[in-house]
């Protein structure tokens, strides 16, 4: 067809619904009869629950059931994967509970005004315990133990020696002491679970609809976790108002409200309040960091020894995992490093479950490498960016593997850097720094670079569906499951470039597990280069056998036959000769219908019947127990495909980002000036939609850097628990971003596409933070703890003008002695590692 739709600014299809307010969520959905769940939360981090005094709530007003662990008798959940399966859950806490927040009871009320009134009534016996709110004192001897029966609060870890001493051969040793702070991920939409229990005229005895990630992993979660038939279980997840990692899995309210449904036989739905998610919303990031890079009198990476502290929180949450994961797997980055040591213990903390936030455990990994880099620079008196060229990876277009076993699959880390420093005008920056500092200006100019590389994907199998109807229309199915990236826009990019049926023709179906028939859902930045990919093969498939329709009907060859101009198919160069594909429909209709009727009453009639020419399902492998709930979604018209899309192994995206800051030293105020944002993630389908992951990564990166944290006193309780405290940024706090793209394409696709959704996240962060420093540096601060805020950059500056230049803001310092619990790790072994340290979310 001539011309490509791929590669041009194509607007989001989906935009217009939820700009009219036509979205529809959980909690809007209209449920006759739907009862209100709402939970009784722990006000202790650390207690035995005693007693539970559910009478006086059960007499309120509308109240239909008050439930407590021993009402449910549910049986502990592992989690979305398991990190130590010893730390399991119980929906509802049974004789202890071990974060504020964490559940103890929950009311069901004909109206949610009801059973919040009802809710105040339960009274809970407390005994409290002692308390370990921070990874630190979790691990310090004598700490309070969250799970009695391990003897320990170190969930998982190990030490991965390297082949040679990493640190052997340095001339200069840089050490630093990092954390990366604990975050509350903040969904415009909060979590949100509605189960309707009964039959809903298509077999299915219950059905879900939830605010998640991944539906078909909810679906298969739930019917192993509550014996359901997998066939009689229906999963939707509506418009889900973002997720950033945190909506996966079966939680705890889940299995609460399902079983409450299911109880009352009437439909159930509970809708988490913005201060609840504070409290049970899973968080994110929480890492420890020491590192110890080692360079040579040139400035080359000798080595790195790492030892990370991951924060499990209550119940070893699987973000806990990540530091033994994700994060070892890009400790190399984009540099040429020739050993790494890596310890890493995740421990449990009484304080909300750990998991997934926007690039889980990748952007602690860049975080790390790229603000050592910075601090090194400064060591050696060499310019950052001087710094990184020396040690950065040769461009390289076949798999290669670094020091810690991570196999990349393509690369051209200087590009990216050499771009973002030509648009920043990093020269002409330097030069502004330089005439500031000469002056003393109070406002000083900081200019941050990065450098980073990513993993996403991981590998595996994903669905795609194309079906053309007797209209000429056509559908797509597709096992992802979008929650703002934009999935409609971009698969029905792909089809109408494939097919010529323009994109206003193209129905998009998802996240219905009655709809589709499997799918691995969306997270790890997978969805274009797995979906997009099984939707271009299955649209291949259908364009294929239109093509040898077309042909019959024209008297010609399937090999002359193409699609025109218009979206129809002829003979090439005979734009008179061609069908359009409403005609080409019909030809396959009636082609399976002369089928059956020539099949009919012998051998393998009813398989014919089942898969006319043309159609039939050509998906190969399927969820154990779907059934006749995957038969149903199965089932496509004459003139449709469907399958499943294997990817080897996982695509690594990478970029370069300069940030430019503005600091005032007398009262400690950062403003971000600028930011500007090379990232390369393989061929670029729409760039309008890249833009827009890039610019809500970027926004979240420089939160991250700059005001977000998530706090919690000595005793556990949190103390940025609502929107007036979490320092949550508008879009007046951020300057305009500016940003490009490189295209290194993987083979490891048809696309030739690698993920975007968290290389804005991953790049800014250190950019952000390094450009912090970097305005203090001639000062004599050589780091600021995360988040800068103006008090953390004003002790800074008070320390460094006193003589003490290793204090990091709040009166920390640059580097101190990791705890002994490094020393006490069993080593390293690849095939006895916890299923959380496999995530790819």
């Amino acid at each position: 067809m001539p011309g490509s739709l791929l590669g041009n600014r194509v607007r989001r299809v989906e935009d217009p619904d939820l700009l009219t307010g036509k979205g529809t969520y959980v909690a809007n959905l209209d449920l006759p009869g739907c009862a209100a769940a709402v939970f009784v939360r722990s006000p202790f981090a650390h207690a035995r629950v005693t007693g539970v005094d559910t009478a006086s709530a059960a007499e309120a007003p509308g109240v239909l059931g008050v439930y407590t662990a021993q009402d449910l008798d549910l049986q502990p959940l592992g989690g979305f994967m398991v990190l130590n399966a010893g730390c399991a859950r119980p929906p509802l806490a049974r004789d202890k509970v071990r974060f504020v927040g964490d559940a103890v009871a929950m009311v069901v009320a004909a109206t949610e005004a009801e059973a919040t009134d009802a809710a105040e009534l339960v009274v809970v016996d407390y005994e409290p315990l002692g308390v370990a709110a921070d990874m630190e004192s979790a691990v310090a001897d004598g700490a309070p133990l969250q799970f009695e029966a391990l003897g320990t609060n170190v969930v998982a870890g190990y030490s991965a020696a390297a082949p040679t001493d990493p640190l052997a051969g340095a001339t200069t040793v840089v050490r630093a002491q990092l954390e990366n702070p604990r975050v509350a991920v903040v969904p415009m939409e909060a979590d949100a679970v509605a189960a309707v229990p009964g039959d809903d005229g298509r077999g299915h005895e219950l059905t879900v609809y939830v605010s998640t990630q991944m539906p078909h992993g909810f679906a298969s979660a739930a019917s192993r976790y509550f014996g359901i038939e997998r066939s009689s279980l229906r999963v939707v997840a509506p418009h889900v108002g973002g997720a950033f990692g945190s909506k996966v899995g079966l939680g705890a309210e889940h299995a609460c409200v399902i079983a409450a449904a299911r109880r009352l036989g009437r439909p159930v739905r509970w809708v988490q309040t913005r201060s609840e998610s504070f409290m049970a919303l899973p968080q994110g990031r929480g890492q420890l960091q020491w590192v110890e890079l080692g360079l040579d009198d040139d400035g080359h990476i000798t080595g790195m020894h790492w030892r990370v502290l991951g924060d499990a929180g209550a119940y070893a949450g699987f973000g806990g995992g990540l530091a033994l994961g994700p994060t070892r797997m890009m400790a190399e980055g984009v540099y040429r490093i020739p050993a790494i040591r890596y310890d890493v213990a995740s421990v449990v903390t009484n304080t909300v479950p750990m998991g997934a936030f926007r690039g889980a455990g990748r952007p602690e990994a860049a975080e790390l490498l790229e603000r050592v880099m910075d601090i090194a620079a400064a060591e050696i008196g060499m310019d950052p960016v001087e710094l990184r060229r020396r040690n950065l990876r040769d461009r390289f277009d076949a798999p290669v593997v670094t020091s810690v076993g991570t196999t990349y699959d393509t690369g051209d880390y200087a590009a990216p850097l050499a771009e973002a420093l030509r648009l920043a005008g990093y020269d002409e920056l330097r030069a502004e720094q330089a005439r500031r500092r000469a002056a003393g200006a109070p406002v000083q100019l900081g200019i941050g670079v990065s450098a980073y590389v990513e993993v996403t994907a991981g590998g595996g199998d994903e669905l795609g569906a194309v079906e053309v109807h007797s209209d000429g229309s056509a559908t797509i199915r597709v096992g992802t499951s979008s929650h703002g990236q934009g999935h409609a826009t971009a698969f029905s990019m792909i089809v109408s470039d494939t097919l010529g049926i323009p994109m206003e023709q193209i129905r998009f179906v998802q996240s219905d597990t009655a709809a589709v028939a499997r799918g691995g859902g969306t997270g790890g930045s997978r969805s274009l280069q797995m979906g997009g990919s099984a939707v271009l093969q299955a649209a291949e498939r259908v364009l294929e056998k239109a093509r040898s329709l077309a042909a019959s009907e024209l008297e010609a060859s399937p090999e002359d036959v193409d699609v025109h101009d218009g979206g129809r198919l002829g003979v090439a160069g005979v734009p008179a000769r061609a069908l359009t594909w409403a005609e080409i429909a019909a030809v396959a209709a009636r082609r399976g219908a002369e089928t059956i009727v020539a099949s009919s009453g012998s051998p393998g009639a009813e398989d014919a019947a089942a898969a006319p020419v043309g159609g039939g399902n050509e998906a190969s492998g399927s969820d154990a127990g779907a059934g006749e709930a995957e038969a149903e979604a199965d089932r496509l018209g004459p003139l449709g495909a469907q399958l499943d899309f294997h990817q080897d192994d996982a695509t690594f995206p990478f970029g370069a980002h300069v940030s430019v800051v503005e600091v005032d030293t007398e009262t400690g105020r950062v403003r971000p000036v600028r930011h500007v944002a090379v990232d390369d993630c393989g061929r670029i389908l729409n760039p309008l939609l890249v833009t827009g992951q890039q610019h809500g990564g970027i926004a979240q990166g420089m939160a991250q850097a700059l005001w977000e944290e998530m706090e919690y006193d000595a005793a556990g309780n949190p103390v940025t628990a609502t929107l007036a405290d979490y320092g949550m940024p508008s879009a007046a706090e951020l300057p305009s971003f500016e940003t490009a793209n490189t295209e290194t394409p993987t083979f490891r696709n048809p696309l030739g596409a690698k993920g975007i959704g968290e290389s804005g996240t991953i790049g800014s962060t250190p950019a952000v933070h390094n450009a912090v420093v970097d305005a203090l540096a001639h000062l004599g601060v050589r780091h600021v703890a995360m988040p800068c805020t103006p008090q953390r950059v004003w002790q800074a500056v008070d320390a460094a003008r006193r003589g003490s230049p290793d204090v990091a803001g709040g009166g920390r310092p640059l580097w101190r002695e990791p705890p002994g619990v490094f020393a006490t790790l069993p080593s390293f072994d690849a095939d006895d590692q916890p299923e959380a340290a496999g995530a790819d979310i």
